[in-house]
């Protein structure tokens, strides 16, 4: 009997055993859960909080001022807006970016250019790059600031072109522009060195000359989609200490309206009257082109520009078709060349990945029809040629587009023709690859 009862007691002692070690394990599992809730809790603590800073930070910005070429200035028809005027930045809505300051827009692009020029006994190629950095800040509904900063010779007005050579140096870059904006309503004020605020084409204004002084613009609708422009300027261009200054007064007045569903025509007028007091402050590629005397221009500039466009919105919405003529002539100059005209033709857009665009141009500018100093640089001969002109287009993704030039011309006139035949034509092809943001 006292061996059963002892059998009894080990065998219950054998069972229990597990038993315990069971319950203890489970209390230390739970310990462990309840640790690991704890650092769950806290992790979402942070979580929620960087959330709400974030949001914060990237909360979208006030609506900043409108720029010029999208609010104050008539819609751009194809060859005639001021390219650097459509990319000042705009507002960019905070999904699109990681990270931004309310009211601070920043924008740029780097562009790779391969030339080939054929000219007979001199052939010559030549790979250039050109980078620019913008930015603008809304500083209230109706202040705000912008600058760029640019690659290129200061000294050059028309070009932020760097050509690659001469052993590695470094670029050189500049600020290309510096300047402050008032808008209110349809009137836009500019001060300092600002983007171009005229319609136009190469043929008078290059697209990287930056006008510096004041200039002031007012828009009004005319009812039915029409439009009515006016744009005045004080150009700033060479100020002298002793001899009277080099400035320009100019003004524009630009009509666009549509003609049925389909089409739209634009007509603006144009006078530059430039006071050429005093050369001192130019360069060689400033005097470029036009005739010169004693050192000093030998024309004066009283430049009268009529612009003509018709556009229709094509066959489909990647195909609109423009046709811009460009007309001009110096009421000053000295000598009879003194007219000068553009006729573009031009299908497609680049805008979405896949578009295409492609334009054809003819001109002929005589001598002293324009002034030099800030017209084009696409070819060798600033003034005093005849031009065809025939470009190619390509948007494969996203702020990347592929543009493929031919340049065929040569001079117009034998007597400021120089070292070159007037029945010698000329080539200059140009391949470029730009990415923008």
């Amino acid at each position: 009997m006292r061996i059963g009862r002892t059998l009894l007691a080990a065998t219950a002692l054998s069972l229990a055993a597990p038993a315990y070690a069971q319950d203890g394990r489970i209390d230390v599992l739970e310990r462990q859960l309840a640790a690991q809730q704890q650092r769950i809790d806290q992790l979402e603590a942070l979580v929620t909080n960087q959330t709400e800073l974030l949001q914060q930070v990237t909360a979208p910005a006030p609506t900043p001022t409108p720029t010029p070429a999208t609010s104050t200035l008539s819609a751009p028809i194809a060859g005639t807006a001021p390219p650097a005027l459509q990319k000042l930045p705009t507002a960019m809505p905070a999904a699109e970016v990681a990270f931004r300051l309310p009211g601070l827009d920043v924008s740029g692009d780097l562009r790779l250019r391969q030339e080939w020029n054929f000219v007979d006994g001199r052939d010559r190629s030549r790979m250039a790059v050109r980078a620019r950095l913008r930015a603008t800040y809304a500083v209230s509904d109706t202040f705000s600031v912008g600058t760029q900063i640019a690659t290129g010779d200061p000294d050059d007005p028309n070009s932020t072109d760097v050509t690659l050579g001469n052993f590695v140096d470094d670029f050189a870059v500049s600020l290309d522009q510096a300047w402050i904006r008032y808008h209110s309503g349809g009137l836009t004020a500019l001060a300092g060195k600002f983007p171009q605020i005229f319609q136009r084409t190469d043929m008078l204004w290059d697209g990287d000359v930056s006008p510096q002084g004041v200039a002031a613009a007012y828009s009004a609708g005319l009812g039915g989609g029409a439009k009515l422009d006016a744009r005045g300027i004080y150009f700033v261009i060479g100020e002298a200490a002793v001899a009277r200054d080099s400035d320009m007064l100019g003004g524009q007045l630009a009509l666009s309206a549509p003609l049925g569903s389909d089409f739209k025509a634009g007509l603006t007028g144009s006078y530059y009257h430039y006071r050429l007091g005093s050369v001192a402050g130019a360069d060689t590629g400033d005097l470029r082109g036009n005739l010169l005397s004693a050192g000093r221009y030998l024309s004066d500039f009283y430049l009268i520009e009529a612009i003509g466009t018709l556009g229709w919105a094509g066959p489909s919405d990647r195909w609109p078709i423009a046709f811009t003529a460009d007309y001009v002539r110096n009421l000053g100059a000295a000598v009879s060349g003194d007219a000068a005209f553009n006729l573009e033709f031009a299908a497609g857009r680049t805008v979405k990945p896949g578009d295409f665009r492609i334009a054809y141009n003819f001109s002929e500018v005589e001598v002293d029809s324009v002034l030099a100093a800030f017209s084009h640089d696409n070819i060798d001969l600033s003034t005093n040629y005849r031009l065809h002109g025939l470009g190619l287009s390509y948007v494969p993704a996203s702020h990347l587009q592929l543009d493929l030039l031919w340049y065929h011309y040569r001079p117009l006139d034998p007597l400021y023709a120089g070292s070159l035949q007037s029945s010698d034509w000329l080539d200059r092809v140009r391949l470029a690859f730009m990415v923008s943001f």
